[in-house]
């Protein structure tokens, strides 16, 4: 059977997270070209539309960065891209111009953006979580990058705290683009409901706008 978005996403109870849509991640200051070159390729105007959407209808919209202390204080070194990441020409420093959003998705000020400073997980050393649980979210919809590290972490831990996890194929990027159609259908396809955003939009503009004083 069909999963049924109007209720996976209906305003009130859904939220769009949207993961490392940076200059120095998927921008003009990327420290990894390969990832940058296919986001470019569609994924960073389909997320930039879900985000307008999302402000219109009333859902919540949540950005998770990655930043690095200059100092390196607290960063990790346990796998081989921490340690490329901080030798790249743009490293994430906090209010550096690379830890910026790319400015095709520009930030509201209704928008949370929560940043960290370790792992590779939204829900990692942040109040993630909390936030969701305290605006009564039981689905999140995760944007952005990578499906080979950051989205796959996002959706075991949005399901391992008992979300309901949605991911729109266009939405996010990885490369190669084989691997990428790999982990949908082999890892992703198993725990989280996939579909085009075309259907989330869709559903959301089914639901109408937010009532005017409703937040």
């Amino acid at each position: 059977m069909p999963p049924d978005l109007d209720r996976l996403l209906a305003p009130g109870q859904s939220a769009l997270v949207v993961l490392e849509c940076q200059r120095g991640v998927v921008g003009d200051l990327s420290g990894l070209p390969g990832l940058a070159e296919q986001a470019q390729k569609g994924m960073i105007p389909v997320v930039a539309e879900l985000v307008r959407t999302a402000r219109s209808v009333g859902v919540p919209v949540i950005h998770g960065t990655a930043l690095r202390r200059r100092d390196g204080l607290g960063a990790n070194r346990n796998a081989r891209l921490f340690r490329h990441m901080e030798k790249v020409e743009h490293p994430l420093y906090p209010e550096s111009e690379a830890a910026e959003i790319v400015p095709e998705i520009p930030v509201a000020e209704s928008d949370l953006v929560l940043p960290r400073l370790h792992g590779l997980s939204p829900f990692q050393g942040t109040e993630l979580d909390s936030i969701l649980r305290n605006l009564g979210i039981g689905t999140v919809i995760g944007v952005g990058v990578s499906v080979n590290v950051a989205v796959q972490n996002f959706a075991f831990d949005a399901v391992n705290a008992a979300y309901q996890v949605v991911i729109p194929r266009d939405g996010v990027a990885g490369f190669p683009e084989s691997y990428k159609e790999a982990v949908f259908e082999h890892t992703l396809a198993a725990i989280t409901t996939l579909v085009q955003s075309d259907a989330i939009l869709a559903a959301w503009r089914r639901a109408g706008p937010e009532p005017a004083g409703s937040r």
